[in-house]
């Protein structure tokens, strides 16, 4: 399921690319007065720890670079819709400047699959004369594009073009597509005609329709993975995407005006930027490394330090959030970044007393620049979500280990850093042991003492774009339903059991809520009042009262699937999750986008199995790698790749 890399040498764009095709757009915008809507999709059956409060308190980066990079590009008429703050909206009564927007723009996650699929059946509701040109894109479509497609001829819904890569990819899109448009010709009426003579099959990082005389797609055309903007400092500025944000409403239409400037900070008190992309390890259950084609990229100190002061004038915001895959990644250019940081200035004031930020880092790295700390916190950082998963390694082991994970909580908390674990659960870790720390209460016990402020705990789950995938689904440890309650896309956000071959898999539910209980309650909150676990002023006892109420939350929506686990009946997807439509490359290439099993023309797709299990129903792995229904079995922790080798 990982993607596929370029070519060596032709991962990333030429220096200056981006910028080029901004400007390029820019003389094509006076002559193609756009309107454009910007949707991100949400579904609030997500709304748990640990992400309460951060998922509707911090406008998503992503549909707000989208929007920086067309209002760049000279596309002013754009709005972003947030589903977190508009449950209501509905595309098809949406009018922007008094018209239906030329373009309709919907960004999902894969736990949003079904609000993003909403909003695109409804804006194929418009009558065809005004239907405007539908784009998806986020998250969901790099892995999985074929989902914003209807395979139905009798419900011929669907986008007009996923596209599965970055701002970069989209502004090429509109690029071709403006360069052909006829006068007065409607954007998707341009588009269909671009498609159909094939003037797409160059941009790679697409995937389009073929559709027959109904208008249902018979066929996905697919033209490969994207290159990569490899220097960020050529991105938008992402103070443009703030001033597009649709002010929260219970209204299905649009507002006349944007968000003010001046309500930006009440309802996104926290800002996500982007400031690295890519990491040195290569876990099995992470797709990160082989979306960034195994590259690190980075934005400048300087640019950075624009950014944070930029915000904060234009918007009086103080508090961000770093979307890296690993800030510590590399160590010279971290150091060239927070020591920029650490110098720079807000009418007089240091930055570090304005403005306050957080990232993710690994315990490794972070044991690395053990001697460089101080300048880290000057730079402004408060908080560093660590990705301990499991302290001992069992699990996956990326340099950590008991001791190294407590001398680097040790290490932040001495400079008045807050460390966030960040934690998995899996099949073979109890929830306590007598001796040692593998129990999961145990490592939330030392990492508490050692100072964590916070708390994540997930389950392993199958993640699209991760090398381990396939096996999770061949296998047999993935779950189709329990006790008849089919298996959701927005429970694979790892707060659910849905992957396991624990014979009580309820017990693993169980644990997560425990380990959460242990962490967040009245007690931990007393004490956090005034002996407080970190420096900084009531923010110990600020994310006990969140997680708390989070975890209120966690409960009513976890504990229902807990007891169907317990009532039993649990079946199994044995077959990988896959394109209902044929899906193709470029001149006869495989698609880049498409597991092996997806079907070619003219075929009909794999049946789904759903095997019913006995009890927990463990299973026993062939050397072909299925599973037999009703066998024993001895295997790795969920998550882990399992593969079986014959000789063996």
């Amino acid at each position: 399921m990982e993607l596929p890399r370029r070519d060596r040498g032709d991962e990333l764009c030429r220096p200056g690319e981006l910028t080029a095709v901004r400007d390029r757009l820019r003389v094509l915008a006076r002559r193609h007065e756009l309107v454009t809507v910007i949707a991100c999709a949400f579904d609030h059956r997500t709304r748990m720890l640990p992400f309460i409060y951060a998922d509707t308190r911090m406008a998503p980066a992503g549909v707000r670079a989208i929007g920086s990079a067309l209002v760049d590009a000279g596309f002013a008429k754009t709005r972003i819709v947030l589903q977190q703050w508009n449950s209501n909206f509905r595309p098809s009564e949406m009018r922007l400047d008094g018209r239906v927007p030329d373009l309709f723009m919907v960004s999902s996650m894969q736990i949003h699959t079904a609000a993003c699929q909403a909003l695109i059946r409804d804006a194929c509701r418009i009558d065809l004369t005004q239907r405007p040109l539908i784009i998806a894109g986020g998250a969901k479509t790099v892995y999985e594009p074929w989902d914003v497609f209807s395979a139905d001829a009798g419900d011929p819904w669907g986008a007009d073009v996923a596209v599965t890569g970055e701002e970069f990819v989209l502004l090429n899109l509109l690029e071709r597509l403006l360069a052909e448009r006829g006068p007065n010709e409607a954007p998707r009426t341009a588009f269909l005609r671009v498609r159909d003579a094939g003037l797409l099959d160059d941009i790679p990082g697409l995937v389009y329709a073929r559709t027959g005389p109904t208008g249902a797609a018979e066929e996905l055309v697919d033209t490969g993975v994207q290159r990569l903007v490899g220097d960020l400092d050529e991105l938008p500025h992402p103070a443009l995407g703030f001033r597009l944000l649709e002010a929260p409403s219970r209204r299905p239409t649009l507002q006349s005006r944007a968000l003010a400037p001046n309500r930006v900070r009440r309802h996104s008190p926290i800002v996500s930027l982007v400031l690295t992309f890519g990491c040195k390890f290569n876990c099995p259950y992470c797709p990160i490394p082989a979306y960034n084609q195994r590259q690190h990229r980075v934005k400048s100190g300087a640019r950075m330090a624009d950014e944070f002061v930029r915000l904060h004038r234009e918007f009086g915001l103080r508090y961000f959030f770093g979307a890296d895959d690993n800030f510590f990644n590399h160590k010279q250019r971290t150091l060239e970044i927070v020591e920029t940081l650490a110098q720079t200035e807000i009418d007089g004031v240091p930055l570090r007393k304005r403005v306050r930020w957080g990232t993710e880092v690994t315990v490794h790295d972070t044991l690395q620049l053990r001697e460089h700390l101080g300048t880290v916190r000057k730079s402004g950082v408060r908080a560093l979500w660590l990705g301990v998963e499991d302290m001992t390694a069992t699990l996956v082991n990326k340099g950590q280990s008991v001791d190294k994970t407590t001398e680097a909580f040790h290490l932040l908390r001495d400079r008045g850093i807050c460390p966030m674990p960040m934690m998995m659960h899996h099949d073979t870790q109890p929830l306590f042991t007598r001796a040692g720390n593998y129990g999961l209460l145990n490592q939330v016990r030392v990492l508490r003492a050692a100072g964590a402020i916070s708390l994540q705990v997930l389950m392993m789950t199958p993640a699209t774009g991760s090398r381990f995938y396939e096996d999770v689904f061949t296998s047999g440890r993935v779950y189709a339903s329990a006790a008849g309650r089919p298996v959701e896309p927005h429970m694979l956000d790892a707060n659910y059991v849905v992957a396991s071959e624990h014979p009580q898999p309820w017990r693993k539910q169980l644990n997560i809520m425990a380990a959460y209980l242990y962490f967040y309650n009245p007690l931990r909150f007393l004490v956090a009042l005034f002996r407080p676990k970190g420096k900084l002023y009531l923010a110990d006892a600020l994310v006990q009262l969140i997680g708390m109420w989070g975890l209120t939350r966690t409960i009513r929506r976890t504990f229902g699937w807990a007891m169907c686990l317990l009532r039993g009946d649990i079946r199994r997807q044995t077959d990988v999750p896959v394109s209902p439509l044929p899906m193709r490359g470029i001149g006869g290439q495989a698609a880049s986008h498409a597991l092996p099993l997806a079907p070619a023309k003219g075929q009909r797709p794999p049946d789904r199995v759903a095997l019913p299990i006995a009890g927990a129903g463990r299973r026993k792995l062939t050397s072909a790698g299925r599973a037999d229904a009703g066998d024993a079995v001895e295997s790795p922790a969920v998550g882990v790749p399992l593969r079986i080798d014959p000789a063996t």
